[in-house]
């Protein structure tokens, strides 16, 4: 990885990655096996300690890793690890030769503008990007002395959420090499007591795994350890690779003599709800089904797996319908059936039977669900105490009927009145994920993500599960009067089984001596209240084992979840509402230290008398919005690096670092608006840019005061069937002539068969192929009702020394280092600006002492950078002249 692109964190981990060799995997790093057992290309790691202590559901990990460069000059050593996407980090510390450098967190553009002003020239980098369905991966990079010794510990922290009656604590193992000592450490301290506790590992047979784990629980207290000896980690008895690859799980669940659990400390307190034992309200379901084209195939054949297998866990007294959707809308039954064993076989039928058809029209097809379910409630065809669900899966957009993503939203909110949740499953990544999640926070209920994998019927089945069995609707949870500030969530429509409710919060009075919670609900029979009444002085005997447990757990437990929730209701938020929700959720975040999506963490270590951070950013869902294939991620700002640059930006203005003279030539082109330009043709790497030019909206017929700009650029690669459009509007990818379309508001990575394609929303894009050149584009917005200026683009070659010596075109043919000279420097016509004479390619020219601007690191300001300008369109510089690069269209 070239030191020159660590300021671009995001671009560097990612287009880099498969070049540089860099891990994949948790806990290693980077280099080559070339030394004895244990040493990775000089350096050796040889801790690994993962300690995990979690107190009332909230789990405190701590991962530490430590490392020594063997080898006799600077190596770089790399701390990779995946973590929970529900977890904040809350701190991370380098130490390197006993000297610590803490992490401290920041409001995300503070901590930008402290990396961006540190990093010029920095080394070190950290990054945290989504890396899968339960986790995203932490990344950091040092160079390390020879004969120095690094630590990197990381500290993240988590509500544990109960999930078919069990808490998991989810770890991902992947050193890839030995380690002299690997350690995980769980101990759980629940007040409730412990009723089962469990540890498994995928990656290792049950003979292994029993010698080198123990668990053990009794009471409030549980441990588990896993500790697998040098000889237990190899793949074989003579392998030097270690078999430690894949999932390290710990599930575990609390005694329940009482529905609920009150805890309070400091003035803080966490309630736990989940009844036992009680009947399952009957429901009522709407199955909308996109059956779309791009459903075909193996998405529609497990989505009716997964049906199949619903329609077997169905109870007789649910009721149910399918609503498929395509560029129609089409119903199994005109209403609502029950799940009668004849119904059912019915149903099987019915679903086996399903095909894909055209476009996709989801909007008709939630209304008619929801039509069908309130109808079936006002007819009286459902049993009174029922609840009605809606569970809709897409793979796409909608694209037929009402389109608009909001308009959607407005009709499914005022059609479902706030009545029952709305689930939405997004099949694959082709979809607007934001879109899906929003439509459905704003109906009480949540979206998943279903990932195209082989199991992907197993992951419907299982969301199905979760909702399966609701014990009670419209629950409160209620508390005295005039005693709480500062309450999490405290009403929801249903409560699942094998579910729970956590509602957190502040007490006005610290000094209570009881404390009263009642929980209300509809059961399947009757209505209900559950009462859970608390002694404070039998709660302080209860919580003496202070040495078992963490701090203030519960105020950080309130902080999270208070945090986690109002970015939640941030998602769906507008104008005011949403910047108060921002507010709020940054100062938490900034007052307990956790990474959230609103704030980073820099870690600055002083080296070489500069500063170099590592900065950890949270990803968003948001990342996963746009359509997309296969993988995204959520960006940081781009930086540009310091190797030559040749860029056209402006009116337009072609920019020539010459580095071996340590000076820059300019000149600009001067064609008609619609002219396309060939800026760059390699015919070994298979390579073209080329730029169409647009005018001034009101522009002069004189050219000497016309101002024309690049308004549309064509980016391929004949090799790899890859085109790429960038207009001022939007952003078109065209892989094998299949279309993906982003606008600037997105904020998105693209990586698909070597390309990488980065949006930075409103700013720049960032184009890299593979191992070769990256290509930056530049948005230029001007006030959209300006009489004369429009929007235009500007285009930077980064890494140009990748392409071939036979690349050409008005920017291409520069590439490779060519001679000139400057000299007779005297005052020119202009008093401000110095005439030159320049000898180049033969030909003695007279050019002007002037200055452009560089915006790649900035749109809107620019550095400016001093050249020599190039008079009539270039003429003497270029190769042969300027209309020689005048083609008839874009590609």
């Amino acid at each position: 990885m070239a030191s020159a692109w660590w300021p671009c964190l995001i671009l560097a981990l990612l287009s880099g990655l498969a070049a540089s060799g860099f891990p994949r995997s948790p806990f290693r790093l980077l280099g080559k096996r070339s030394l004895p057992e244990g040493v990775t290309d000089g350096v050796e790691v040889y801790s690994t300690i993962i300690n995990s202590k979690v107190t009332s559901r909230f789990a405190h990990n701590v991962v530490t890793t430590r490392a020594v460069n063997r080898a006799d000059k600077a190596k770089e050593v790399s701390f990779d690890v995946e973590l929970p996407k529900t977890a904040f980090i809350t701190n991370f510390t380098l130490t390197i030769d006993g000297i610590t450098y803490p992490g401290n967190v920041k409001e995300k553009e503070a901590a930008k503008k402290q990396y961006e002003k540190a990093v010029s020239q920095g080394k070190t980098a950290g990054l945290v990007k989504a890396s899968g369905r339960k986790l995203e991966k932490f990344t950091v990079s040092v160079n390390v002395a020879a004969g120095s010794n690094v630590t990197f510990e990381l500290t993240y922290e988590e509500l544990l959420k109960r999930h078919k009656g069990k808490y998991e604590m989810y770890l991902k193992i992947q050193p890839k090499q030995l380690v002299k000592h690997f350690e995980i450490e769980a101990d759980i301290f629940e007040p409730q007591g412990i009723s089962m506790l469990d540890a498994e590992a995928s990656f290792i047979t049950n003979d292994l795994l029993g010698s080198a784990l123990t668990k053990s629980f009794s009471g409030k207290k549980g441990h588990v350890s896993f500790k697998p000896s040098l000889d237990q980690q190899r793949s074989c008895p003579t392998c030097t690779d270690s078999l430690l690859n894949g999932d390290f799980t710990i599930t575990y669940d609390v005694n329940r003599e009482s529905p609920g659990n009150v805890q309070i400390v400091n003035g803080y307190f966490v309630h736990f709800f989940a009844p036992q034992g009680l009947p399952v309200v009957p429901k009522s379901v709407a199955f909308v089904i996109d059956v779309s084209g791009s459903m075909a195939g193996r998405k529609l054949e497990q989505t009716k797996e997964a049906l199949l297998r619903i329609l077997e866990d169905m109870k007789e007294e649910d009721y149910l319908n399918f609503i498929l959707f395509s560029g129609d809308v089409s119903t199994w039954k005109e209403h609502l059936v029950q799940a009668t064993p004849e119904n059912l076989q019915e149903a099987k039928t019915f679903v086996k039977s399903i095909d894909d058809r055209g476009m996709t029209n989801i909007n008709d097809g939630l209304l008619r669900g929801i039509s069908m379910l309130n109808k079936a409630r006002e007819e009286h065809r459902v049993p009174e105490r029922s609840t009605s669900i809606v569970i809709m899966l897409t793979d796409g957009d909608a694209n037929v009927g009402e389109s608009r993503p909001e308009k959607i939203q407005e009709n499914v909110r005022n059609a479902i009145g706030g009545k029952f949740p709305l689930y939405n499953l997004g099949f694959g990544n082709n979809l607007n994920y934001n879109f899906l999640e929003n439509m459905a926070l704003e109906n009480q209920g949540f979206a998943r993500r279903i990932y195209e994998d082989s199991d992907a019927d197993l992951q419907l089945q299982g969301f199905y599960e979760e909702v399966a069995n609701p014990l009670l609707t419209g629950v409160e949870v209620d508390y005295p009067e005039n005693a709480i500030l500062d309450l999490t969530q405290n009403t929801y429509q249903h409560f699942y089984d094998g579910s729970e409710i956590v509602v957190a919060g502040r007490l006005v009075d610290e000094d209570m001596n009881s404390f009263k919670a009642d929980v209300k609900g509809h059961g399947a029979t009757n209505d209900l209240t559950f009462t859970e009444e608390v002694d404070m002085k039998e709660m302080e005997k209860a919580l003496q084992e202070r040495d078992y447990i963490f701090g203030d757990y519960i105020e950080r437990l309130w902080a999270y979840l208070t945090i986690e929730q109002l970015l939640e209701k941030r998602k769906k938020a507008h104008g005011e509402e949403k910047e108060n929700l921002t507010a709020q959720a940054l100062d938490l975040s900034l007052k307990y230290h956790f990474v959230t999506p609103l704030t980073s963490m820099v870690v600055t270590k002083p080296e070489d008398n500069e500063d170099e951070p590592a900065i950890a950013d949270k990803p968003g869902e948001e990342a996963e919005a746009t359509p997309v294939s296969p993988a995204m991620t959520y960006l940081t700002s781009y930086q540009p690096p310091q190797n030559p640059y040749y860029y056209v930006d402006g009116d337009p203005h072609f920019i020539i670092q010459v580095p071996e003279k340590d000076d820059t030539l300019c000149f600009n082109i001067d064609e008609d608006p619609g002219t396309v330009l060939r800026l760059i043709q390699d015919p070994v790497t298979g390579l073209t840019v080329n730029g169409q030019i647009v005018g001034d909206k009101r522009g002069s017929p004189d050219s000497k005061t016309r101002k024309t700009y690049f308004g549309k650029l064509g980016i391929a690669n004949a090799q790899m069937d890859i085109q790429v459009e960038v207009t001022t509007e939007k952003i078109t990818l065209w892989n094998r002539a299949v279309p993906n379309t982003f606008s600037w508001l997105d904020t998105v990575t693209v990586m698909q068969d070597g390309l990488s394609v980065m949006i930075n929303k409103k700013k720049n894009m960032v184009v890299s192929f593979g191992d070769g050149v990256t290509f930056v584009v530049v948005l230029h917005q001007v006030w959209k009702k300006h009489p004369v200026h429009r929007d235009f683009l500007g285009f930077y070659v980064v890494d140009s020394h990748r392409m071939s010596a036979q690349t050409h075109g008005l920017l291409g043919q520069f590439f490779q280092p060519f001679d000139f000279k400057v000299s007779d420097i005297r005052p020119g016509s202009d008093p401000t600006k110095s005439d030159a004479t320049l000898v180049v390619k033969n030909h003695q020219l007279t050019v002007t002492r002037g200055s452009q601007k560089d915006y790649r690191k900035d749109a809107s300001v620019g550095k400016k950078v001093v050249c020599w300008f190039v008079h009539n369109n270039g003429q003497g510089l270029i190769d042969g002249v300027h209309t020689d690069y005048v083609i008839p269209s874009l590609f």
